[in-house]
């Protein structure tokens, strides 16, 4: 048993023992206020009765009384004189003397029996009766010691309740100190105040995990991807010294200098979107009027590519997100697609909506991608072709970064060949419909 535990027993058992002497005490008080002097007047009535008794019919009478008295009311009773003989039997009973009282202000018993001595008025006679206890504490001991153990019993389950769950969460915040970010408290069901400290726990497990993760994955894709370009931008200052053209020669260090710069944004920016996804700030954002800005933002490079752009965007709906994630991940999709399409052929962008969701369909007419790839064009740095890489600009972030900012808004991002070309489809829930402006 631990010390809460323990704690919590002893404390139960003390607030019991106090209660009980509480009561107790109360009882006593009662008894001598009520009870008492109930007790007393009904002496007080048999020491008449049982005077009449004798004075009216001698010994005779009064041994009948005080045998109907003693039938009725339990104990035996005895009336004597001044000096302690008995008026029946003609005894001594002047040694039948009560003992005191005790500290609950009742008589002390002899042997098993209270005395209580009676005396008239006029001080003639006196009325001894020898009774049993009316109430003996050794009666009521065992439903005390019944109570007392299921106040224990009680008190055992209640630092169950409290003390198990303690331990798990004091166990995981340990596994979560540790390095174990996958921790979480196994009594975040409870709905009280022990529920609230796992709820948050977990939550904040949750947040904390979300967070190195991404920072390990930084770390991680900046210590791979920068290794080439750093290696060639090496390479390239080193060719600067002794080059016959040194344009070509700068020229070649200012391409690797951007790509070293669009590498370093797309890490921060992806690490941005997956690491903190609380500090995003949400609002009501009609998904045709941002895919018509996109569209008309991204037209210019299409028209340097000789690449044209189709729109139908006939759904005026609206979503709950933060529009700068939607428009970085439609965005990254539509320039993924300018990036590949084929000179002097088009692209189309489609925006489709029901009740439940709207899709946003970008294809283009390319030569697709190999089935066997589709479900990895959407992994962090995947490219299909890597002679690709150089040409293009691209570090196979783009499709990442749209699906991770899709999953923030609860949508899918999906890739299908259309034959010809490839089709990516966003897919977010609708919250309400809007107006074309």
């Amino acid at each position: 048993m631990g010390k809460l535990s323990l704690r919590v027993v002893v404390t139960f058992t003390i607030a019991f023992i106090l209660t009980a002497v509480a009561m107790f005490w109360i009882s006593v008080y009662i008894m001598r206020n009520t009870v008492g002097q109930f007790f007393e007047g009904s002496v007080n009535l048999e020491l008449q009765q049982a005077i009449r008794a004798f004075e009216t019919g001698g010994a005779r009478s009064l041994a009948q009384y005080l045998a109907e008295t003693d039938e009725a009311l339990k104990g035996t009773r005895f009336l004597t004189d001044a000096e302690g003989r008995d008026l029946v039997s003609g005894e001594d009973r002047s040694e039948m003397k009560p003992p005191g009282l005790n500290f609950i202000g009742m008589p002390k018993k002899t042997n098993g029996q209270f005395i209580i001595v009676k005396t008239s008025p006029d001080r003639r006679y006196h009325l001894v009766v020898v009774a049993p206890p009316p109430l003996a504490l050794s009666r009521f001991l065992p439903y005390f010691l019944l109570l007392a153990l299921a106040i224990v019993l009680l008190a055992l389950e209640l630092s169950a309740r409290i003390v198990s769950p303690l331990r798990r969460i004091a166990e995981s915040v340990n596994r979560f100190g540790k390095g174990d970010l996958s921790a979480r408290v196994q009594c975040d069901y409870r709905q009280d105040e022990i529920g609230v400290l796992a709820r948050s726990f977990n939550s904040m497990a949750g947040r904390i995990e979300t967070l190195l993760t991404a920072e390990r994955r930084l770390l991680q894709d900046v210590s791979h991807e920068l290794r080439s370009p750093l290696a060639r931008l090496s390479f390239a200052a080193e060719l600067m010294k002794d080059a016959a053209h040194p344009e070509v020669a700068a020229k070649r260090v200012r391409r690797e200098i951007e790509r070293l710069s669009q590498l370093i944004g797309s890490l921060l920016e992806m690490t941005s979107v997956e690491g903190d996804p609380s500090s995003r700030k949400t609002r009501s954002v009609l998904i045709a009027d941002l895919v018509r800005e996109i569209v008309a933002d991204c037209n210019i490079e299409a028209s340097v590519r000789g690449v044209r752009i189709g729109s139908e965007i006939a759904s005026p709906v609206l979503v709950e997100g933060d529009p700068e994630l939607l428009r970085r991940a439609i965005e990254n999709v539509l320039r993924n697609a300018i990036r590949f399409a084929p000179s002097n052929s088009g692209i189309s962008v489609q925006v489709e909506a029901d009740s439940a969701s709207v899709t946003v369909k970008v294809r283009d007419f390319g030569p697709g991608v190999p089935e066997d790839m589709l479900a990895r064009i959407f992994d962090p740095f995947f490219r299909v072709e890597e002679s690709r890489d150089t040409a293009t600009g691209c570090v196979g972030l783009g499709l990442s970064i749209a699906r991770r900012a899709v999953l923030l808004h609860h949508g899918a991002v999906t890739a299908e060949n259309a034959n010809p070309g490839l089709q990516v489809n966003i897919t977010i829930p609708v919250t309400g419909p809007g107006t074309i402006n």
